[in-house]
């Protein structure tokens, strides 16, 4: 039931972070795993990384706000490795300023990156999945879906659009066997959130203060979830977003 063996699964952003630890998952359940981003050594580390654990990874170059790019990636994808089943729009950014300090560009560039990016992928590995008889994509939110946050109003806007477009392409998709389901990281121990404890003061201490887990989340803590929605376990569940959180968002 939760088996990936012979399946072909494309992670963007794959290359670090919650996209790795995913990655890593889908991998040991027995899919190759296709990393794509801009950064082609940290791609070329990360497919080490999963090689070396077992798994069958390649690695792809690609920019998710490039609807050329991406059209590309897809049709590279399918045909180097035969098919496309699951992709998973991890891809993202965010810059921390109060609104009034905002620039457009800047809340332009986090929606490019973070939203439009996932309709783009979507939109592009739509025929790939519909050839391989269905498949899964899995978008990955953020508990800022949930809940607001002064130095993070693009980034919040964004993932509460993710979650958004995840219920729209369910809707729309069902029809075609294909399942879309969001993810709501919580505090996870990235690159990202790194920078963010760095400008936040004290956001360590009150994150592990109200997670009833009692840590901050690791990149593997995902794994799991991506095997799950990946696989034919959740074939009758769409359009949903998952908090994977501690229990952050309950607390």
């Amino acid at each position: 039931m939760f088996s990936l063996e012979g399946k072909v699964a494309l992670v963007t952003g794959g290359n670090g972070g919650i996209g790795l630890g995913m990655a890593g998952g889908l991998a040991q359940a027995g899919a190759t795993v296709v990393v794509a981003g801009r950064n082609t050594a940290k791609s070329a580390d990360a497919v080490a990384q999963l090689r070396a654990a077992g798994g069958r990874a390649d690695a792809m170059a690609v920019d998710v706000c490039d609807e050329a790019s991406v059209a590309q990636l897809m049709t590279d994808c399918a045909a180097r490795h035969g098919r496309l089943d699951v992709l998973v729009n991890n891809a993202g950014t965010t810059v921390r300023k109060k609104p009034q300090d905002l620039a457009l560009d800047e809340w332009q560039h986090v929606l490019d990156t973070n939203l439009t990016s996932a309709f783009v992928c979507a939109k592009a590995a739509h025929p790939h999945l519909l050839r391989a008889g269905g498949g899964k994509v899995i978008n990955i939110g953020s508990m800022l879906s949930i809940f607001g946050a002064p130095y993070a109003s693009a980034y919040g806007a964004s993932k509460g659009g993710v979650v958004q477009l995840t219920r729209s392409l369910a809707t729309a998709w069902a029809g075609d066997g294909i399942q879309v389901n969001a993810v709501l990281p919580g505090w996870i121990d990235t690159e990202l959130t790194q920078g963010a404890r760095q400008q936040v003061q004290g956001l360590y201490e009150r994150v592990l203060a109200r997670t009833p887990a009692g840590r901050w989340g690791q990149p593997a803590d995902l794994a799991g979830i991506a095997v799950f929605l990946a696989s034919a376990a959740s074939d009758f569940i769409t359009g949903t977003a998952i908090p994977v959180d501690g229990g952050y968002s309950i607390a």
